[in-house]
């Protein structure tokens, strides 16, 4: 089975970055990238949705599945829905999409 192609991923360009669209399924069983929906990447994370702690597991999460420096990821919008946009500062597209074909296919 093949892993999903980065490139349906809607990346958007940002004064500050670029915008990754993410799914978030807090209070799963284990935590970690599971793939692209609707444009979208899936995101797992054992932290509850609660005062603000999955979406903390996110960013840490994320950071780890790309390599990157959790300073680099903030929350742009989506702070109480499932649907957020991440802000991926000091980094390109073409090796953001290069960082998210590897989390996918590990």
């Amino acid at each position: 089975m093949t892993a999903p192609d980065p490139a349906t991923i809607e990346l958007r360009t940002h004064a500050e970055g670029i915008l990754l669209p993410v799914d978030v399924h807090p209070g799963a069983r284990r935590g970690g990238v599971t793939g692209i929906h609707d444009g979208r990447l899936r995101v797992s994370v054992t932290a509850a949705p609660d005062k603000g702690r999955a979406n903390r597991a996110l960013l840490v999460t994320l950071a780890d599945a790309l390599g990157i420096r959790r300073s680099q990821l903030s929350l742009a919008f989506g702070s109480t829905s499932r649907r957020k946009q991440i802000l991926v500062a000091g980094i390109r597209i073409a090796s953001l999409r290069n960082r998210l074909r590897t989390a996918l296919d590990g």
